[in-house]
C-alpha cells in the first residue's frame, strides 16, 4: 500500500504547488537578497528568470502569470497616480511637462538614427523600435514608497513625465497598428486623438464624482477597496477599448481619485498592502520568466541589437534628466531620483514589442523580428536593474537628509487626545486626528474613555471598552497606533483635563456637543470647562460626510490671530490636511493676518493649494454664506476670553453658526494660550469675563453711529 502519491513532475501544473511557490518567492527573495544589498525588485525579476521554462522550468507563464502579471503592472501605474502629491504636482506641472517631452523626444531621435545606421532597419520599425526607447514604467515606484519619499518634488515630476512620454508613445503605437490594419489615413489620426481626450475627459469628470457618491454612502472598508479596484479596471478597460494600452487608464483613475483616499487612511493602507504583497511581485515575477538568456547568447544578432537599445535607452533618459536638471537649476541627487524612476523598460515596452512582433509584413517577416524581443526582454532586464538601484541610492540619500533635518529642527513632541464618548463620532474624530498628526512621529494618539467615579454599574465600563476598541481598529487598518486610555473621574471634563495634563497632550479633538433642552449653550458645558481649564490648543469638530469626500477647506481667521502662541501650530494642521486630503485651503482675514499668512504658508507649506482673501468685519460671518458650500470644511478659529486675538464678536457665534451654518462640517479651533488660562472663574470674577469686553462693545457702537452720520 502507498503511503505517498508523489511524484515530482516539472514543470509543476497543480494550481496549489504554483501558488505556494509564488508566495515563497516573494517572501523569501528579498530576505535573502536584504544581505547581498540587492533591490527586492531585482530579485523577483530573477526568480521568474530562474523557475521560467527558459530557467530551470519549474513554473509555465501560463494564464494565471498573465492575469496577475497585468493586474500587477496596472496596480503599478494606478499606486504612482495615487500617491502623488496633487499640490506639489500642480506647482510642478510644466517641470513634469519638459522632462516628458525630453524623455520622449531625446531616445527617439538617438533611436532613429542607430536603428538605421547601425541596426539597417526600415524607417517603420526603427520608428517602432525608437517608441520603444522612450516609454517607461514606475517598476522601482515602490522603492520611493518603502523610503518614504513619494511625495519628494522630483518624484511628481517623474511620475508626471511618465505620464505625458507614455502617453505620446502608446499614441505611436496605436497608429503603427492602425496602419496595418488599413486604418492609416489622416481621419484615423484624428479619431484617435478625439477618443483618447474625450475618454480622458470623461475619466476626470465621471471618477471623482462617482467616487465622492461612494464614499459618502459606504464605509465598509472592503467594500470601498472593491469599489476602488473596479474603477481602476473600469479606467484601464475603457481606455483599451478606445484603441490604447489600459495602463494610461489606470494611471488616470488613480489621479483623479487621489484627493478621495488620504495618504494615511486605512483605505489607502490596504491598496498598497495588496498591491505590493501580491500583485506586484506577481508582475515582476512575470517578467523575469520571459527572459530567455540562451537566445540572447546563442546566436544571431540578439546580443547586438541587445547592446545597441539599452546603450540608447540609458543614454537617452539620461540626457533627458540632465536637461531638465539644468533647465530648472535642479540638485544631482533630484536628477538621480527622476533618472531612476524613468529608467525603467516593462510595460509600454512589452506591449509594442509584442505588437510588432504579431504583425507581418507583405515579405512574410515580422515588423520586429526574434532578435528586438529577445533584445527586449534583456532591455527590461537590464534597465530594471539599473532603475532599482539607481533609484534605491537616490530614495535612500533623500531620506537620510530629510531625517538629518528633522533632527536638527526642535520639536514638540505631539500627543493628540482623542476624548471618546458617542459612538456615531468615533470615525470622524479618529479620521481628523490621523490627517493632522505628525506622520514622523510615533504613538502621538491618545484616545479616551472617562467614566464617572459615582457610576457603580459595569456596563459603562464594558460600553467605554467598545467605543476605544473600535478607535484603535480604525488605527490599526491606517497602521497608525492609539494608546487606549479609560479613566473614572469625578465628572467627563476633569477626566479629560487631567489625563491632558498628565500625559502632556499637545491637541484635543473632540465632537461638537449636541444640544438637549432649550436652556443648553451651543458648545455645552463639557467644551466650557475644556477652554477653561487647558491652554493647549482644542478642536471642536462636526462633519456631515466623511472627511475624504471634503473637497475644499474654508479658514476664517481673526484679526491678531498670529500673535496667538498656537498660530504655527493650527496653520501646519490645516495646511497638512489640505495636503493630506489633495484639497484647496482658503483662508480669510484682514490684511495684515493674511500677509503673516501667506509668508508662512510660501516659507513651509508649498505645497498645500492654497487661496486667500480679505475678511475684514470678522463680527459678521454672513459674507462666508456664499463661498462654503455644503461638501466643504468650515473652520473657524476661535480664542478663548483673555488671549490676545479675543473679540466680543465671538460671543455671536454660537448664533451664526447654528443659523447660518447648521448644514456644513465644521470645525471651531481655540489656540493654544501661553501659560494657564486667564478666564477662570473666581470669587473676584465671579462672571468669568473682563471688563473690557463691554467698553469694546460700546466703542464698536459709537463708531458705527458716527460712520453713519
Amino acid at each position: 500500500m502507498d503511503w505517498f502519491d508523489f511524484s515530482l513532475k516539472l514543470p509543476i501544473t497543480d494550481p496549489t504547488w504554483i501558488f505556494l511557490l509564488v508566495l515563497l518567492i516573494i517572501l523569501f527573495a528579498p530576505i535573502l537578497l536584504n544581505k547581498l544589498r540587492i533591490p527586492h525588485i531585482i530579485g523577483m525579476i530573477l526568480a521568474g528568470l530562474v523557475i521560467g521554462e527558459h530557467g530551470f522550468n519549474i513554473l509555465v507563464r501560463d494564464s494565471s502569470f498573465e492575469l496577475f502579471g497585468k493586474v500587477g503592472l496596472y496596480y503599478i501605474m494606478f499606486l504612482a497616480g495615487l500617491e502623488m502629491n496633487m499640490g506639489d504636482f500642480k506647482q510642478n506641472r510644466g517641470k513634469a511637462l519638459v522632462l516628458g517631452l525630453l524623455a520622449f523626444i531625446v531616445p527617439i531621435g538617438i533611436g532613429l538614427v542607430t536603428n538605421i545606421a547601425l541596426l539597417k532597419y526600415g524607417v517603420l520599425t526603427s520608428v517602432l523600435l525608437a517608441s520603444m526607447y522612450a516609454s517607461h514604467t514606475l517598476v522601482a515606484y515602490p522603492i520611493v514608497i518603502r523610503y518614504g519619499v513619494s511625495r519628494h518634488r522630483s518624484v511628481s515630476i517623474a511620475v508626471g513625465g511618465t505620464a505625458v512620454t507614455d502617453t505620446l508613445t502608446l499614441l505611436v503605437l496605436a497608429v503603427v497598428g492602425g496602419m496595418f490594419k488599413g486604418e492609416s489615413d489622416g481621419f484615423f489620426w484624428v479619431w484617435l486623438v478625439i477618443k483618447v481626450i474625450f475618454l480622458g475627459i470623461l475619466i476626470v469628470y465621471l471618477f471623482p464624482r462617482i467616487g465622492r457618491w461612494f464614499f459618502r454612502r459606504y464605509d465598509d472598508n472592503v467594500m470601498q477597496f472593491i469599489f476602488v479596484l473596479a474603477m481602476v479596471f473600469l479606467g484601464a478597460g475603457l481606455m483599451e477599448f478606445v484603441g490604447m494600452e489600459g495602463i494610461l487608464g489606470a494611471f488616470l483613475a488613480g489621479l483623479v481619485l487621489n484627493r478621495l483616499i488620504p495618504h494615511v487612511s486605512p483605505l489607502m493602507n490596504h491598496l498598497e498592502f495588496v498591491g505590493n504583497a501580491l500583485f506586484i511581485p506577481y508582475f515582476l515575477i512575470g517578467v523575469g520568466m520571459l527572459i530567455d538568456v540562451h537566445v540572447i547568447f546563442g546566436h544571431g544578432d540578439a546580443l547586438k541589437v541587445a547592446a545597441v537599445m539599452i546603450v540608447v535607452a540609458l543614454a537617452g533618459k539620461w540626457i533627458a534628466c540632465w536637461l531638465t536638471q539644468k533647465i530648472y537649476k535642479m540638485g544631482g541627487i533630484e536628477r538621480e531620483l527622476m533618472y531612476g524612476l524613468s529608467n525603467a523598460q516593462a510595460a509600454a515596452t512589452l506591449a509594442a514589442v509584442l505588437v510588432g512582433y504579431n504583425i507581418i509584413l507583405p515579405n512574410g517577416e515580422r515588423l520586429l523580428n526574434d532578435d528586438v524581443l529577445n533584445g527586449t526582454v534583456l532591455l527590461i532586464l537590464v534597465t530594471c536593474i539599473v532603475s532599482s538601484f539607481i533609484t534605491e541610492r537616490a530614495a535612500r540619500k533623500i531620506a537620510m537628509e530629510e531625517a538629518h533635518l528633522e533632527e536638527n529642527r526642535s520639536v514638540e513632541a505631539e500627543k493628540i487626545l482623542i476624548p471618546i464618548a458617542n459612538p456615531d463620532t468615533i470615525e470622524d474624530l479618529i479620521n481628523l486626528s490621523l490627517v493632522i498628526r505628525d506622520p514622523k512621529q510615533r504613538d502621538n494618539l491618545l484616545a479616551l474613555n472617562v467614566i464617572n467615579d459615582d457610576s457603580s454599574s459595569e456596563s459603562a465600563e464594558l460600553r467605554g471598552k467598545r467605543y476605544l476598541e473600535k478607535a484603535a481598529m480604525i488605527t490599526a487598518s491606517a497602521d497608525v497606533p492609539l494608546r487606549q486610555i479609560t479613566r473614572y473621574d469625578l465628572n467627563i471634563a476633569s477626566g479629560i483635563i487631567h489625563t491632558a495634563k498628565e500625559y502632556a497632550a499637545t491637541d484635543v479633538v473632540i465632537g461638537l456637543h449636541r444640544k438637549v433642552n432649550i436652556v443648553d449653550s451651543f458648545f455645552g458645558m463639557l467644551t466650557e470647562n475644556l477652554l477653561k481649564g487647558l491652554h493647549r490648543e482644542v478642536m471642536v469638530s462636526k462633519f456631515l460626510m466623511p472627511i475624504n469626500t471634503i473637497r475644499r477647506v474654508i479658514v476664517a481667521v481673526p484679526p491678531k490671530a498670529e500673535y496667538e502662541a498656537g498660530f504655527l501650530k493650527w496653520v501646519e494642521h490645516f495646511c497638512r490636511l489640505g495636503s493630506t486630503l489633495g484639497c484647496r485651503v482658503h483662508f480669510y482675514a484682514n490684511e495684515e493676518t493674511t500677509a503673516h499668512l501667506q509668508g508662512l504658508v510660501k516659507a513651509k507649506y508649498g505645497q498645500t493649494l492654497t487661496d486667500f482673501s480679505r475678511l475684514d468685519d470678522w463680527g459678521d460671518l454672513l459674507i462666508l454664506t456664499g463661498q462654503v458650500n455644503f461638501d466643504h470644511l468650515l473652520v473657524i478659529i476661535s480664542a478663548r476670553r483673555g488671549s490676545i486675538s479675543y473679540d466680543s464678536s465671538f460671543e455671536k457665534l454660537p448664533a451664526q453658526i447654528s443659523k447660518y451654518f447648521a448644514n456644513n462640517s465644521l470645525i471651531v479651533l481655540y489656540p493654544d494660550q501661553l501659560g494657564e488660562p486667564q478666564d477662570a472663574v473666581s470669587f473676584s470674577n465671579p462672571r468669568g469675563n473682563n471688563e473690557s469686553q463691554h467698553y469694546e462693545k460700546v466703542g464698536k457702537w459709537f463708531y458705527k453711529w458716527f460712520k453713519k452720520n
